[in-house]
């Protein structure tokens, strides 16, 4: 029995020294100076108290493993489900309510004199926009690591996300390489072209975005009709209105004149969760799976 509680002992103190050195090495990381969008900012120690106002930058936060530091996020911010959710907002943003959770480092994706008004008052601010492409995502990811002592995670997330994207582009037959398609954003026919980061996604792929040729103020979003749609007849229907609006591979289907269209009769209609379609953090893997599934569809 003594024994036991001896060999017991040894592997908690054996534990307890692994967690001191990481603690350590990430200790040793700082000061550190992040090359942001809104300068170099220089963080001191590692931030214990993080306010996330950016739905993507809670995403990364989490998956790099940061999340135990993140102590308040913004109202869209519902993933994950453990993320603090509170009434802050991103895009009214209230300086005193921020400061009252008394953070440490505050991310943000959008600017409108908030980095301004947050660092008057002494609070340290990485403004992360959001990506354009998917070079941009993962250099935010690998920011928002180094900003938090958490390195080498986000480079392992990077490498993993790099890995599977390729693999789930080079799964599409070539066959399938030229479809189609149309991203829909809600159900008055809002789409995104290929100048937009979906857009760009799609492009990997192969794909023909037919939003492309409609978009003649150069907005990267124009508003389609429904007669558009139709004549354009896309192999792939991409639904980012489901959680929104209730869009789904039925509700297209019953539109009138669409059950003629190549996506509806071939199967190539998908619903995607609203928010894995508008966030390009490690979910952009998720998105990737699910078109690449759907392309696949004889």
């Amino acid at each position: 029995m003594l024994r036991r509680s001896l060999v017991l002992l040894a592997a908690l103190a054996a534990v307890f020294v692994v967690v001191q050195l990481a603690a350590a090495r990430s200790s040793a990381d700082f000061p550190i100076t992040i090359h942001a969008a809104n300068g170099d900012v220089v963080i001191q120690a590692r931030p214990t108290h993080i306010v996330s106002l950016s739905p993507s930058a809670t995403e990364d936060l989490f998956a790099v493993g940061a999340g135990k530091q993140v102590i308040a996020v913004d109202d869209q911010s519902d993933y994950p489900k453990q993320a603090p959710q509170t009434k802050l907002s991103g895009f009214k943003p209230n300086v005193e309510a921020i400061a009252s959770y008394n953070p440490d480092l505050v991310v943000v994706s959008n600017d409108g004199g908030l980095v301004a008004s947050l660092q008057k008052v002494g609070i340290t601010v990485l403004l992360e926009p959001a990506a354009q492409n998917v070079a941009e995502a993962y250099d935010e990811i690998r920011q928002l690591g180094r900003a938090t002592g958490h390195r080498k995670p986000a480079t392992t997330l990077v490498g993993s996300m790099q890995k599977q994207l390729t693999a789930l582009i080079r799964s599409v037959p070539k066959r399938s390489r030229h479809l189609k398609v149309y991203h829909e954003l809600d159900p008055t026919y809002y789409s995104a072209t290929s100048a937009t980061f979906i857009g760009r996604l799609y492009r990997l792929f192969g794909f023909r975005n037919i939003a492309d040729a409609a978009d003649s103020t150069g907005s990267g979003y124009p508003q389609l009709s429904a007669e558009y749609i139709v004549a354009s007849n896309p192999d792939i229907v991409v639904l980012a209105d489901s959680i929104c609006c209730g869009q789904s591979a039925t509700t297209v289907g019953a539109r009138a004149g669409w059950g003629q269209l190549s996506a509806v009769k071939s199967k190539r209609v998908i619903a995607i969760n609203d928010s894995v379609a508008s966030r390009w953090g490690p979910r952009i893997v998720d998105f990737a799976r699910a078109v690449a599934a759907v392309a696949k569809r004889s």
